[in-house]
């Protein structure tokens, strides 16, 4: 058996010393400036024409689309919406940044990572209105999408459950010998559930090729930063668990393009976790449930939207000569009128059966929940009304 000496790194002193917050000084990658300047050509990424292009176009998609549904939420056509306003650099950059092998999990703010891997509209439509066209048979909340074909899984409610999943399967695509990662995609308020610091130190001792990447929006729904932790954000965490960390400016998508790209190479070359901190803010409200007015300014978000990553961006690729605003114009107004058709298509489909909801999970029903599905249909038969026949008809 090997002699271990867990005090051979330790540095020792002679007098008491105190670790205090802030004397490790974490810097955050910033490429883009606010008006879309470079500020050193030889730190921005190098990214092909088409590339480039395809990164703003989905950018603009998700927006387009979380628009579309926070209106549909609010005019009854669906339950439950959270955009991604303000975020779309982090999720949809970084996406970009990875291998089609690359495994993604993600929590519920990630639309913009699955339409970079091609999720089509549609499909966002039937996992939304839970039609029978919806692979999840209807059995998740609106924006819990998932898709095997695509590496991307299916999405959990319950804050911080994919943290120690991605390390998990991280390890078994080292295992495998698989040339590729995962990637963890969670808020800074998941951050305070324990699945997070069980999933960081077990990547970091079982050494996983993992990404875990934490978007900074300021925000845990209501509960603003400084009153969710007192340390330096995220990125000290990752220190402290020996998992190597970069922070970077969320609303830069060059700087998180490069920043993901950095830690892919990182997590495979050396078998060991990275954890990303992306510096972000949340435009929009947490979800339709929510009233972002009572808890933070419009002065604030004003402040925030001078950092508009779509718009940083825009200006970043106009200043290539690769921006054809006529082109961009007719794009999105494409994407707005394919965005609202799949809607209207996707509300007239039925839903799956009822049955389903027990039938298609066990091989035999047990008979306390065949008693209760015998209950839910004698309720939706005696009112009828309450049950439109898009909604699913029971037999």
């Amino acid at each position: 058996m090997k002699d271990r000496n867990h005090l051979a790194r330790v540095r020792v002193t002679h007098k008491v010393n105190i670790i205090e917050n802030g004397l490790v000084d974490i810097p955050m990658l910033q490429i883009l400036s606010a008006e879309g300047v470079v500020h050193d050509d030889s730190t921005a990424p190098v990214l092909e024409k088409e590339k480039a292009q395809r990164i703003l176009e989905v950018m603009q998609f998700t927006r387009i689309l979380d628009e579309r549904m926070v209106a549909a939420q609010r005019q009854g056509r669906i339950s439950f919406y959270l955009a991604s306003t303000g975020e779309e650099a982090a999720t949809v950059a970084s996406a970009a940044a990875l291998f089609d092998k690359d495994m993604i999990m993600s929590q519920y703010r990630e639309q913009g990572a699955l339409a970079w891997r091609g999720y089509r509209t549609e499909q966002f439509m039937n996992q939304m209105f839970s039609n029978k066209l919806d692979p999840n048979k209807g059995r998740q909340m609106p924006i819990h999408y998932g898709d095997k074909a695509l590496g991307f899984m299916t999405i959990s409610s319950p804050l911080g459950t994919q943290i120690p999943q991605a390390a998990g399967f991280a390890y078994g695509q080292k295992m495998a010998n698989e040339s590729a990662v995962t990637m963890c995609y969670f808020g800074e308020g998941a951050a305070s559930e324990g699945d997070f610091h069980a999933g960081l130190n077990m990547a970091a001792v079982l050494g996983c090729p993992v990404i875990f990447f934490c978007r900074n929006n300021g925000y845990a729904i209501s509960t603003p930063a400084e009153e969710q932790f007192a340390g330096d954000g995220i990125a000290s965490r990752g220190i402290g668990y020996g998992v190597k960390t970069i922070r970077v400016d969320g609303n830069d998508p060059l700087a998180v393009y490069a920043a993901t790209q950095k830690a892919r190479q990182l997590a495979l070359d050396t078998l060991q976790p990275v954890l990303i901190e992306a510096m972000t803010y949340r435009l929009a409200a947490h979800s339709t449930s929510d009233d972002p007015s009572g808890y933070r300014s419009k002065k604030e978000e004003e402040t925030w939207q001078q950092r508009d990553p779509v718009l940083r961006y825009t200006r970043w690729l106009d200043s290539q000569g690769w921006l054809d605003k006529d082109s961009i114009e007719k794009k999105q107004q494409t994407m707005r009128e394919d965005v609202l058709a799949a809607l209207k298509t996707a509300e007239k489909v039925e839903i799956n059966p009822v049955d389903d909801l027990v039938t298609d999970v066990f091989d035999h029903v047990p008979w306390h929940l065949k008693e209760q599905l015998d209950g839910l249909k004698r309720h939706i038969k005696q009112y009828p009304q309450m049950y439109p026949k898009t909604s699913g008809s029971v037999k």
